[in-house]
C-alpha cells in the first residue's frame, strides 16, 4: 500500500526510509478507495489541520512561527543563552538549519499534503453533499493559509498540487509569489462560497474567515513584492464584507482589551477569533506551547525566549491596552522587582501569560492566527491607499480597535483633523503595531511597505542589531538545507 498523505513532501524523503516509516501517522490514509467515503475524506482533513499544529515539532502550536517575526521592532530575545535560532532573525543571519524555521515550512508543507488530499478527490466521494462540501471549503481554506505564511517568510517557494508523491517532487523547482498567490485567491474564493456561516467548531475556519484573509491577502499583493496596487480596492471591498456581517459570522470585538487576554484554558474561543489553531493538553502533540514558558522571565521560572524591545515598550500609547500588553515587575512571591533590575533589562509580554500565572510549556489554549481588530485595520488602511481615499466608515473601523486600547479621553480621529489619505494609512498601520505587539504581525507589515531597514534602525542600542545591512535579500529567509541538499532546484 502507498502512503497517500507525504509530511513535507522532500523533508521526509531527506529523513532516509527509518524517519519516514516512523512518521506520525495522524490523519494518513492507506488503500486507493480511502478518499472515496466521506469518513476517509474527513481523515485527510484532519491530517492537514495536524500539520498546523504538533507540539515543538511543526505548525504554530509553539513558538517558531514569533521567532521568525522578532525582525520588527516589537520583539526581541535573549542576547546569549540558548537562543541561538532567535537570534537569527532578529540580526538578519537565518541559517538553511535554521529549526524555527523549519518548524513552520514542514507544518505548512503537510497542511497543504492533507489538504490536496481532500481537494483532488472530494468530488468523487459518495456521502452527504453539503458536508462534503464543507471538508472541501475547509481543505482550500488551510491549503490557501499555509501557502500564505509559506511565500511570505520565503517568497520563491516550491507549488505542490498533488497528495500522493512521485519522483518529479525530488526536482520540483520555486514558483513565483505571484503564482503563489494566484491559487492563494483562488483557495479563498472557493472557500468563501463553500464554508458556511457557524464554523463547525472553534478550531475551523468558516465563510467570515476566509473573507477576512482574502482581505488580507489582497493588502498583502498590493504591496513588496508585488505591489499591485490594484489589490487595496479589492481589500477593502472583502474586509467590508466582514465588517457588515460579523453578527453573522460569530465576530466580535470584546469590550475591554485585557479580556481578550484573559487566556483562560476553559474558554474554548473569544468572539474576536476570526481563525484559530487549537491546543488541547488531552492528546500527544496537541497542546500549545506557545504560552507561559516562552515568555516568562528566568525570574519566574520562564525561558526568556522573547521579550519587548525597549523603544517600542517606551513609545507605546498609555492605557489599558499597554497595561494588559506588558509585564513590568516580576516574581513568583510577594516580593516583585521592576523589569529595570532583572536579568533581561527587558519588560516581557502578559499576552501569552496563562490565566493565573501558571508556570507551564503545555496547555489548552489556541493559537489564535488573526483577530477581528485586524479586519477592522485592514478596511481603514487598505480604503485610505484605494480609490478615493478614507471614507467615515474607515475612520469609524480605526477608532473602534484606537479608542479601546488608549486612556480615557483619547479623542476620536475624524476628517475633520485634516489627515492626508497616507497620513491616516500610516495611523492606521501604527495602530496595528500597538494592537498586535507579539503577535506575529508586525514583521509582515513591515515587509509589504518596505519599512524593514527603518524600523531597525530606529531599535535601542541596548536591543540586539542586524550584524550587517539590512536589503531586501533579507526579506525573505532560506529554504531548508533538508530541501535544498536534495533538490538543486530549490538553491
Amino acid at each position: 500500500m502507498k502512503k497517500l498523505l507525504l509530511y513535507s513532501f522532500i523533508a521526509v524523503l531527506g529523513a532516509g526510509c527509518k524517519g519516514y516509516l516512523e512518521e506520525d501517522t495522524t490523519g494518513l490514509l492507506y488503500g486507493p478507495n480511502v478518499l472515496s467515503t466521506q469518513e476517509g475524506l474527513e481523515s485527510a482533513l484532519t491530517g492537514a489541520y495536524r500539520g498546523l499544529g504538533a507540539q515543538w515539532s511543526y505548525g504554530f502550536l509553539h513558538p517558531s512561527a514569533n521567532a521568525a517575526t522578532i525582525g520588527a521592532d516589537d520583539v526581541t530575545t535573549h542576547p546569549a543563552s540558548n537562543k541561538a535560532d532567535w537570534r537569527e532573525f532578529d540580526q538578519f543571519n537565518v541559517s538553511t538549519t535554521n529549526q524555527r524555521s523549519g518548524a513552520v515550512y514542514n507544518g505548512c508543507y503537510k497542511a497543504i499534503q492533507g489538504a490536496n488530499n481532500v481537494i483532488n478527490n472530494y468530488q468523487k466521494t459518495t456521502g452527504t453533499k453539503a458536508t462534503i462540501d464543507i471538508i472541501a471549503g475547509e481543505a482550500h481554506f488551510i491549503r490557501a493559509f499555509s501557502y500564505f505564511w509559506l511565500t511570505r517568510f520565503y517568497g520563491n517557494i516550491p507549488l505542490v498540487m498533488s497528495g500522493e508523491y512521485s519522483d518529479s517532487l525530488l526536482t520540483i523547482k520555486k514558483s513565483t509569489p505571484a503564482q503563489v498567490y494566484d491559487l492563494i485567491v483562488s483557495d479563498l474564493k472557493k472557500a468563501e462560497t463553500m464554508l458556511p456561516n457557524t464554523r463547525r467548531d472553534p478550531g475551523r475556519p468558516n465563510a467570515g474567515s476566509a473573507k477576512a484573509y482574502l482581505a488580507d491577502v489582497y493588502l498583502t499583493m498590493a504591496g513588496w513584492p508585488l505591489k499591485q496596487t490594484d489589490k487595496y480596492d479589492l481589500a477593502a471591498a472583502k474586509a467590508k464584507e466582514v465588517i457588515d456581517n460579523s453578527a453573522r459570522y460569530g465576530f466580535q470585538l470584546l469590550p475591554t482589551f485585557a479580556a481578550v487576554f484573559d487566556n483562560d484554558p476553559a474558554v474554548a474561543i473569544i468572539p474576536e477569533s476570526v481563525f484559530q489553531i487549537n491546543g488541547f493538553t488531552g492528546g500527544s502533540g496537541t497542546a500549545n506551547a506557545t504560552y507561559g514558558n516562552t515568555t516568562m522571565p528566568g525570574e519566574e521560572g520562564g525561558w526568556d525566549d522573547m521579550f519587548a524591545e525597549l523603544f517600542f515598550f517606551r513609545d507605546f500609547p498609555a492605557g489599558p491596552r499597554k497595561d494588559a500588553t506588558f509585564r513590568t515587575e516580576f516574581g513568583l512571591g510577594a516580593t516583585k522587582i521592576p523589569w529595570q533590575q532583572s536579568l533581561t533589562k527587558h519588560p516581557y509580554y502578559k499576552k501569552w501569560y496563562i490565566k493565573g500565572n501558571i508556570v507551564t510549556s503545555s496547555i489548552s489554549l489556541p493559537s489564535v492566527m488573526m483577530r477581528y481588530p485586524h479586519v477592522l485595520t485592514i478596511y481603514a488602511e487598505a480604503k485610505a491607499r484605494g480609490t478615493g481615499g478614507p471614507d467615515q466608515a474607515a475612520y469609524d473601523a480605526l477608532n473602534q480597535v484606537r479608542l479601546r486600547g488608549r486612556a480615557a479621553g483619547t479623542k476620536a480621529l475624524s476628517p475633520a483633523d485634516g489627515l492626508t489619505a497616507a497620513q491616516f494609512a500610516d495611523e492606521v498601520v501604527q495602530e496595528r503595531a500597538w494592537e498586535f505587539a507579539c503577535e506575529r504581525t508586525r514583521w509582515f507589515d513591515l515587509i509589504r511597505l518596505e519599512k524593514v531597514e527603518e524600523a531597525n534602525a530606529r531599535k535601542s542600542p541596548e536591543d540586539l542589531q542586524p550584524i550587517k545591512p539590512i536589503t531586501k535579500a533579507n526579506y525573505w529567509f532560506p529554504l531548508p538545507y533538508i530541501d535544498t541538499s536534495i533538490n538543486p532546484n530549490l538553491n
